[in-house]
């Protein structure tokens, strides 16, 4: 079962380039652990951070996007595909080289079994086949 899984491959493996690795920061969010790390303009009227003054991080721009060609992309080369039943598997039919099936969280065990043993027969790679199975074999 998870050796045909194994060698399923994208039609086009591009390289993937990230402009920036490290993630932007709020401002002053290590100071204060009320503040969440999650970006926010800055706003103040004085702030140095707004003004660009030298010592300061870097800001979101637009240049840091990613290529057109590679966003979304996995590591593996698959772009995602939410599937939560064997019809919506159906689709991707005739894209096995270029999507990937993710199943969605709030899929049932039954369920599950039916979509990963649907997506061999299409050789469609599902990126969280194991989840949920493991548990009940264990038992």
């Amino acid at each position: 079962m998870s050796r045909s899984r194994t060698n399923l491959r994208p039609a086009l493996r591009p390289k993937i380039v990230k402009k920036k690795s490290n993630k932007f920061v709020r401002f002053h969010a290590d100071l204060f652990k009320r503040m969440a790390q999650s970006w926010r303009k800055p706003h103040g009227m004085d702030g140095r951070f707004r003004r660009h003054f030298k010592g300061t991080p870097k800001h979101v721009k637009i240049g840091y996007g990613s290529n057109k060609q590679t966003r979304f992309l996995m590591p593996d080369g698959f772009l995602k595909f939410q599937v939560s039943n064997v019809k919506e598997l159906e689709m991707l039919l005739m894209h096995n080289k270029k999507y990937a099936a993710e199943i969605a969280h709030n899929v049932s065990t039954r369920k599950r079994k039916a979509i990963i043993e649907r997506a061999e027969q299409l050789s469609i790679k599902v990126t969280n086949a194991d989840a949920k199975l493991r548990s009940e074999e264990a038992e």
